[in-house]
């Protein structure tokens, strides 16, 4: 029985980051241009992750486009910057885009 609480309590703990980010990404109005797995405005971010994977620097150039924007890289719709993401914040979410598969 012990064994089982903490097999739930470990997998919980492993588990809190994505939604938590998740959760962010709802909280400081990312999900109203992208989502997971299909394009809105702008890209899903599963192609984002896609487009960045192998990239060292990847969650380092999400973070400050999440926060200054960017345009031309994925057409024509520019997105805009995100002044009220702290770069913490910035960052998390850049890790969490960057574990969408």
């Amino acid at each position: 029985m012990k064994q089982a609480a903490l097999f739930v309590t470990l997998a919980a703990a492993f588990a809190a980051p994505a939604f938590a980010n998740a959760d962010l990404a709802q909280k400081k109005a990312c999900m109203a241009c992208h989502a997971v797995d299909k394009k809105l405005v702008g890209p899903a971010y599963k192609e984002v992750a896609a487009k960045y994977a192998g990239q060292k620097d990847a969650t380092a150039k999400l973070a400050e486009k999440i926060q200054k924007g960017g345009s031309g890289v994925w057409g024509a719709v520019p997105m805009p910057a995100n002044p009220g993401v702290s770069a913490d914040e910035a960052k998390q979410l850049a890790a969490w885009v960057m574990t969408q598969k």
